[in-house]
């Protein structure tokens, strides 16, 4: 305290300087109070002797011319008993005890004093002191202001004030403990509040906060000279936010700040998980219904709720909405769902699995959620009896497995509930409460949107399937030029317009189709039902390549027309397709083909190589405006694998068109194989996991038919001709061993060949096919053709009784399964086919009854 470097002790040193300096005066004036004393008692003594003298006979002495002479003697002295010094006015000594002073002069104001004026010699002396003291105190003051302010930084009394006011009001009113610790670890102040959350003892200061009896971590970090801000530890039951500074000078090493933030801590876990909430809210809006399908919408759902809400998630739907089917308005009453999803569980006998049909009895949770439309919390399992009715053993496994709170909400989309989704919670889990009610409600109503617009389109799916299934081929039909497969698959996003078709034609031809319509759903399928229906009847006309996709591109453009017409706003939906339409002769070996904006086609030849042909494409389907197609022909040799594609197969956002085609090339390069194998090797090489596109793929193995199945004969136009042409071929179908169809054969051959020397113009020919079926079988068809260089067809007809012809046709159309008129570019082809033994060729003894049945009783 009393230490030099303090103020105190500064202040105490000046005090003692000025004590000292008093009584030093002190003693001077009372020295010279004491001299003051003297010259009043000389001066009486001095009267006394001047009385003496005036009354001694000595007295004129003093006037005499010598005094000193007669003051000199010792008689004065004796009779005044004063040894006394005399001096005269003019500072000349008369007497002295000395006889060597006298007459000698000497200094001092004894004119004054002979004039009776005072001489004060103290006076000197106290304002000397006094002069001395204010001078100590003075410098001792300008001292220990420079101190001062050295110590306050500059600060006057004024800011002291205000230094102290605030130093009370943050100390003792401010809701923060303040900790001042020193350099040595000790603490050096702590304010009310400090002591209230550490729970300090009252002696707390100036001991080391390693001795006041806090946590360990807490010690160490208020010892440590490391700078924190608010970091939380644990102390006297409280959670404290400590933040702490060092000082920049000064004794004080550190400055501490304590917050009690035990309630802001809960606070913010009540704000924490509502934020956690509402990221899982935003969460499911982005996981839940990445896709169309009602199932994974649902597995969805019960993933995004597991684990951040609940421990366990089942998810019931309605039969109804899985498969698609309608929606079956208010489901009050319904208890049977179908467990669609699970997510948490690590077993499978606990719940029941999914794909179980669950009929929920009566009180039931679900069975309560279904007939209020409304959520039901149960916040404790083991007290509900109506939870444990539905099967007492597989609940009692279900609370033995830590399950112990549940949710169950409605799944509602557009007023129709859809199905039910319970949230469970087991283990260390707290119960649900109130407030995870409303929670479970809004996470399920967005997955309800999601499930519903997946059921609808199910619907539409499911109904734009089945119409796309009833339009596209069933199966292949059977023919003799051409060994085939194929593979179709839907885009991801729906039902598309892709097509493919095998068509039979006349001459053991066949046509082979692949066609795509822009777009998916049910326009685009049924677009592709028109188109494909449009192509089965010009192919059945016998088209050529070219003049068919001419006729198809008018049908499109028509479509069109149509569809802008009936739009409300003038603006239809454009028809946009593509076609590849082509025609294989296995006589020949011929390929006639051509393409309307469709990809080429790939040919993979008997040694395994593969080559995509140039061919001149034109205009996608509608957009020909009115230009003419243009065909290409190829021949193939036997066993040539004709591959047709539709662009799905080759063409992906994330693969350039080449890298498509390359893939193709390798995927069908190599030995031979199946048309079936090669659909497989394609498929597998090519198929993307989600295909954006509808995909079909239709692969063709050729075969020839062989001279030993054909038989031709030139006829001159001279009516004598026709029999022994017909005996020609008489000749040759015993030789192929159909003796049983050869006068079916003959007679349809006769009005043939007949008609055409009557009606038609040379060059006439005749030609004979067999065909057997590739399945071994002895079935198979004859085919009997008669062509000429007029391009007249004939018209079937029914003659009247009374007409002599006009019933050959009739009759030609009786015996023969089909028959047709096929245009060449030298004329026409007149062509029947029989079927043979094994089929329903009518027999010889059947063919009189045809013929009678023709005439009635009168006529006859």
């Amino acid at each position: 305290m009393l230490s030099v470097r303090s103020l105190v002790g500064e202040v105490f040193l000046l005090r003692l300087a000025t004590a000292v300096l008093l009584v030093a005066a002190a003693l001077v004036a009372l020295a010279v109070q004491a001299r003051r004393d003297g010259v009043p008692d000389a001066r009486n003594r001095a009267h006394v002797t001047a009385q003496t003298f005036a009354n001694s006979l000595d007295i004129v002495a003093l006037n005499s011319p010598n005094p000193t002479a007669a003051l000199r003697s010792e008689a004065g002295r004796k009779v005044t008993g004063v040894d006394a010094v005399m001096y005269r006015s003019d500072r000349a000594t008369l007497a002295h005890s000395e006889p060597h002073h006298v007459e000698k002069p000497v200094m001092g104001p004894y004119a004054e004093t002979a004039g009776d004026k005072p001489f004060i010699r103290q006076l000197p002396a106290l304002f000397g002191g006094a002069a001395a003291a204010l001078l100590v105190v003075a410098g001792g003051a300008v001292l220990v202001s420079r101190r001062l302010r050295r110590l306050t930084h500059g600060l006057g009394p004024v800011g002291m004030t205000r230094i102290y006011d605030h130093h009370e009001a943050v100390l003792h009113a401010v809701r923060e403990g303040v900790l001042i610790i020193g350099g040595n670890g000790r603490l050096l102040l702590a304010n009310d509040e400090a002591r209230r959350l550490l729970d300090l003892p009252a002696d707390a200061e100036r001991r080391h906060v390693t001795d006041l009896g806090l946590g360990e971590d807490l010690a160490e970090l208020l010892a440590s000279d490391g700078a924190i801000t608010d970091e939380v530890h644990l102390a006297a039951g409280r959670l404290l936010a400590v933040s702490k500074r060092m000082a920049p000078h000064g004794p004080v090493g550190s400055a501490v700040t304590l917050r009690d933030t035990t309630e802001l801590w809960a606070l913010s876990g009540r704000v924490e998980a509502e934020r956690e909430r509402l990221k899982l809210l935003y969460d499911a809006g982005l996981r839940i219904g990445t896709t169309l399908d009602v199932k994974r919408t649902a597995e969805e759902l019960a993933e995004v709720a597991v684990p951040r809400f609940a421990d366990v998630v089942t998810v019931e739907l309605l039969d109804v909405v899985l498969h698609g089917e309608d929606s079956p308005g208010a489901a009050t009453g319904v208890t049977e769902m179908r467990r669609t999803a699970v997510a948490g569980l690590d077993t499978d006998d606990l719940l029941y699995p999914v794909g179980e049909l669950i009929r929920f009895v009566p009180g039931h949770p679900v069975s309560a959620a279904m007939d209020s439309s409304r959520p039901v919390l149960v916040r404790d399992l083991r007290s509900s009896d109506d939870w444990r009715a539905q099967h007492a053993e597989r609940a009692q496994r279900v609370l033995d497995h830590g399950i112990h709170s549940l949710i169950v909400v409605p799944l509602r989309a557009r007023g129709v509930v859809l199905g039910m989704v319970e949230f469970w919670r087991a283990g260390g889990s707290a119960s649900f409460e109130d407030e995870d009610v409303s929670f479970a409600e809004e996470l399920a109503a967005r997955a309800a949107v999601c499930i519903d617009n997946a059921h609808r389109y199910t619907r539409e799916h499911t109904m734009a399937v089945t119409l796309q299934n009833s339009l596209l081929p069933r199966r292949l039909p059977e023919q003799q030029a051409l060994e085939a497969a194929y593979r179709y698959l839907p885009a991801q996003a729906g039902v598309g317009g892709d097509w493919f078709d095998v068509i039979p034609l006349s001459g053991t031809r066949v046509a082979l189709v692949v066609g795509d319509v822009v777009g998916h759903g049910l326009h685009a399928a049924a677009t592709m039902g028109r188109l494909r229906t449009a192509v089965l009847n010009f192919a059945g006309l016998d088209m050529p390549t070219e003049e068919l996709l001419g006729r198809l591109d008018e049908l499109v453009a028509q479509i069109d027309a149509e569809e802008e017409a009936a739009a409300e706003d003038g603006k239809g939906m454009i028809t946009g397709a593509t076609c590849q339409y082509a025609v294989y002769d296995p006589i020949s070996g011929r390929l006639v083909l051509a393409t309307a904006g469709h990809p080429g086609p790939a040919v993979i030849h008997p040694d395994g190589t593969v080559d995509f042909p140039q061919l001149p494409v034109s205009p996608p389907l509608g957009l020909g405006a009115g230009l003419p197609v243009e065909s290409a022909e190829l021949t193939l040799p036997e066993g040539s694998r004709l591959v047709l594609f539709t662009d799905g197969l080759i063409e992906e956002r994330d693969r350039d068109l080449d890298v498509g085609l390359e893939t193709l090339r390798d995927a069908l390069a190599g030995p031979d194989r199946t048309p079936e194998a090669t659909c497989a090797a394609v498929m597998e090489a090519m198929l993307p996991d989600r295909p954006r596109d509808d995909i079909a793929l239709l692969v063709a193995r050729t075969h020839r038919l062989g001279s030993e199945h054909v038989a031709e004969w030139d006829v001159p136009r001279d009516p004598a001709a026709v029999a022994p042409v017909r005996t020609a071929c008489a000749r040759r179908l015993t030789e192929w061993g159909l003796e049983q169809v050869a006068f079916t054969a003959e007679l349809i051959l006769s009005e043939l060949i007949t008609n055409a020397i009557r009606y038609g113009t040379e060059p006439i020919g005749v030609r004979l096919l067999r065909t057997v079926l590739t399945n071994g079988s002895n079935g198979g068809t004859l085919i009997l053709e008669v062509s000429d260089g007029s391009s007249t067809s004939p018209r079937l007809r029914r003659a009247k009784a009374t007409d002599e012809g006009g019933r050959g046709l009739f009759l030609v159309a009786q015996f023969t399964e089909r028959w047709g008129t096929r245009y060449t570019h030298t004329g026409k082809v007149i062509w029947t086919e029989l079927p043979l033994p094994d089929g329903t060729a009518p027999q010889a003894e059947e063919l009189g009854e045809i013929l009678l049945s023709q005439w009635g009783d009168i006529a006859l």
